[in-house]
């Protein structure tokens, strides 16, 4: 029986919590790529992905061969590329499963206290790193510093990165209203595009915004400006609002009030586009790997081929010319299957002259190995040939 059933209409409430689930593992694999140097790796791996789909759609056996190859290992390739990435993304998964409220944020007029004392040290060309942290735990990022736990304060900053301050050339942690710790060391990025012509300072900025979602603020001794550092990208700031504006934005994404609505539009308007192709992409898997691994049944009309005519005949009917197969397997089997991979052939190397008649059994027909031949009809088929005018007996050869 030929399984016709469109499975959209027969989704029950675990497939749809199954396809919300992974869309949200998708979607959050798109971020971390955009973020990390795997973007260009999936980049990679999506073009492969279609030369396969390509290939198994031609039949090109040798290189779907070769890909299938290349496929099984790659979990054990991402393993060892993208060990500190897949680290990061363990660690801020351990942290969504915590409560919010214990990392603090900061208070407004804190935030206001920070952006006046930036804007003194950077018309003084006094250079300065401060680190606002986010979700993310920053212990196995920072070595070094001095432990302080002090009010955070326009003079207390200044104090902090003073040239003759013993500690003015390292960064300083921000958590609530508190300096927890000054003189850290930061990684130093490798990004030598987005490090043009800046210092150490705006390196090693970058490079904790590489493996944290900690907001990094530079000030540049020698030229006296601002520089942000945010997930994995060094921006300058043009003024003290700019600056304002990306504190309270950070603060706003980072820990949202208690009042506010997490479903509201800006949460759907927000990196829609990643949204939208996690949930395509997560649609896709499930009609794949769940309707399509369910067994079904597709009949073809095949048109009748030919081989090994003795060159002394002619064939001059071939009745019927059209036989009907019936194939079953994984629905998703047939989702690419190109029916002109599916020949029937009728070896007439013995066919004598008149009419004859034919069987067609399994081995005359050539179907993919992942489809079962269930029914051939008709089974038998009837050839009329003819010699060819001025032929003879020895033109068989």
């Amino acid at each position: 029986m030929i399984d016709n059933t469109n499975p959209f209409w027969t989704v029950t409430l675990p497939e749809m919590l199954d396809v919300i689930f992974v869309a949200i593992l998708l979607y959050t694999a798109i971020v971390w790529a955009r973020q990390t140097r795997a973007a260009f790796v999936v980049r990679g791996m999506l073009i492969l992905g279609s030369i396969y789909i390509i290939a198994k759609y031609l039949d090109l056996q040798m290189t779907a061969w070769i890909f299938q190859g290349f496929f099984a290992i790659f979990l054990i390739m991402i393993v060892v590329i993208f060990q500190e990435e897949l680290r990061q993304l363990f660690e801020r998964i351990a942290v969504w499963s915590l409560a919010r409220k214990r990392v603090p944020t900061l208070g407004s007029s804190t935030s206001d206290v920070l952006v006046r004392t930036v804007a003194d040290l950077a018309k003084e060309h006094v250079g300065a790193l401060i680190v606002i942290r986010g979700n993310d735990p920053l212990e196995r990022h920072i070595t070094g510093g001095i432990a302080l736990d002090g009010k955070l304060s326009g003079p207390l900053l200044k104090s902090i990165f003073d040239s003759h301050s013993p500690g003015h050339d390292g960064a300083i942690l921000v958590e609530q209203d508190t300096i927890t710790r000054f003189a850290a060391h930061l990684p130093l990025s490798k990004d030598l595009g987005q490090l043009a012509n800046v210092g150490t300072r705006h390196s090693a900025a970058l490079g904790l915004a590489e493996l944290a979602d900690a907001l990094c603020i530079v000030v540049s001794e020698e030229r006296g400006t601002i520089s942000v550092a945010r997930d994995g990208k060094l921006r300058g700031v043009e003024n003290i609002q700019q600056l304002g504006a990306i504190i309270e934005s950070f603060l706003q994404v980072k820990f949202p009030s208690t009042g506010q609505n997490n479903f509201s539009l800006p949460f759907f308007r927000e990196n829609w586009i990643a949204k939208a192709t996690a949930i395509a992409l997560a649609i896709g898997f499930w009609y794949i790997f769940v309707p399509g691994s369910k067994t079904v049944e597709f009949s073809y009309k095949i048109p009748v081929s030919i081989e090994n005519l003795p060159p002394n005949l002619l064939v001059e009917e071939i009745e019927p010319p059209v036989v009907s197969a019936t194939f079953s397997g994984p629905r998703r089997a047939f989702y690419l299957l190109n029916s002109n991979n599916i020949k029937i052939a009728i070896d007439v190397s013995m066919a004598e002259l008149g009419r004859r008649t034919f069987n067609i059994s399994e081995q005359n027909v050539r179907y993919p190995k992942e489809l079962t031949l269930q029914e051939v009809s008709p089974s038998t088929l009837k050839l009329s040939v003819r010699r060819v005018p001025g032929a003879s007996d020895s033109d068989r050869g």
